[in-house]
């Protein structure tokens, strides 16, 4: 529910600021700035939830600043202010996703870390599906008119927090789930001495080589400004594909996970190759491949989303996750301002140059996989 309500904001994102006034430079920057503040803002929030060990509590709080800042993004009319929202929109996720994740990691203990997450962000991309369908709807409806379109992202909303008040009253410490049986002084249950622990060296090249895929992935501002700005598709159209997008994220989510449950880290190749794709594609004068374009982008992203994370779980021991998630959040989150800024920068200078650039990024990428042969597989060893 709660993803019905923020990829319904983003999937037009792109439209909304160029209505504004914004240009691909400004949207490229705005957009990679929030994913930034989404996942650097983490190397705070992950290390003070492993602290408190309030995990409902800020997995809730994070959520409830999502669902009051969708709706009143429709409602602006001066560019500043949109910027300000669809930033501060992903802030609220990084107030709640290390703590979510680590909540998700204890859980997937019972079902297979990659299987696990891969059906979270399946369940996600319901939501992604359903919320960008709704706002095309309200639009093409009123006009092309954001304020309903966006407003009435504020139901599910509503639900969603309620939902999870319900959760945490019926599981208030998921992390029984890890404890093995008849060994309840198991280090998932001793805090002090997880916590203090030094993150393993497998973690830290892994996440080098999360930044190195993320720092030449165009953001979907970006694609969509791409399509308003050429004039090959009409407003409406564009949160349909964003539809689309994210029914292709949950697919390949669904498949790496599976992948990865068998084979480890090595399933990890498809995501630089994907992401080396997305604007060959997304950035050219022709609808249909554009499309093609933005499929492959929501693949990546259902990469990104589900086998990246499950990952982190399975090199760092239980009483440090949210620390981890913190700082592997913050490390992508430095990488997906850059891939925002350079994405949106050179779509003004030369789209060929855009996909030589991030062709060459994404090969070294690969490189950087290949040397490290990749944690995961490690783990499997």
């Amino acid at each position: 529910m709660m993803d019905f309500v923020y990829e319904g904001a983003r999937s037009v994102t792109g439209p909304l600021l160029a209505h504004l006034g914004a240009s691909a430079a400004v949207v490229g920057v705005v957009t990679g700035a929030g994913e930034a503040a989404a996942l650097g803002l983490r190397l705070a929030s992950g290390p003070l939830a492993d602290r408190s060990r309030r995990f409902w509590s800020w997995t809730i709080a994070g959520y409830v600043l999502t669902a009051l800042t969708v709706p009143v993004l429709g409602l602006t009319s001066v560019l500043w202010v949109a910027c300000a929202l669809v930033v501060a929109e992903r802030v609220g996720k990084a107030v709640r996703s290390p703590a979510k994740d680590t909540l998700l990691s204890h859980a997937t203990a019972a079902t297979g870390r990659g299987r696990g997450f891969a059906a979270h962000e399946a369940m996600d991309q319901v939501g992604a599906l359903l919320g960008p369908l709704t706002v095309a709807a309200v639009l093409a409806a009123t006009g092309d008119d954001y304020a309903p379109a966006l407003g009435v992202l504020a139901l599910p909303g509503l639900a969603a927090i309620a939902l999870l008040a319900w959760l945490r009253a019926r599981v208030p410490d998921p992390v029984a789930y890890e404890i093995p049986v008849g060994n309840p002084a198991s280090d998932v249950t001793v805090a002090d001495k997880p916590i203090r622990a030094t993150l393993p060296r497998a973690f830290w090249v892994y996440a080098a080589f999360a930044a190195a895929t993320l720092a030449g992935f165009a953001t979907f501002g970006v694609l969509s400004y791409h399509l308003a700005a050429r004039h090959l598709m009409p407003t409406a159209a564009v949160p349909v594909l964003y539809a689309a997008a994210m029914a292709s994220d949950a697919l390949a989510a669904l498949a790496t996970g599976w992948l990865y449950d068998r084979f480890g880290g090595r399933v990890l190749i498809a995501l630089p190759m994907l992401s080396a794709a997305v604007p060959a594609l997304a950035f050219t004068s022709t609808v249909w491949i554009c499309v093609v374009g933005a499929l492959a982008w929501g693949a990546a992203v259902g990469v990104q989303e589900s086998t990246l994370r499950a990952t982190v779980a399975d090199l760092v021991p239980a009483g440090r996750r949210a620390t981890a998630y913190g700082i592997f959040a913050g490390i992508m989150g430095a990488a997906s301002l850059a891939g925002g800024a350079v994405t949106g920068a050179l779509y003004e200078v030369s789209v060929p140059v855009l996909v030589t650039t991030v062709g060459a990024i994404q090969a070294a990428a690969l490189v950087l996989l290949w040397a490290t042969r990749s944690p995961a597989e490690s783990r499997s060893r």
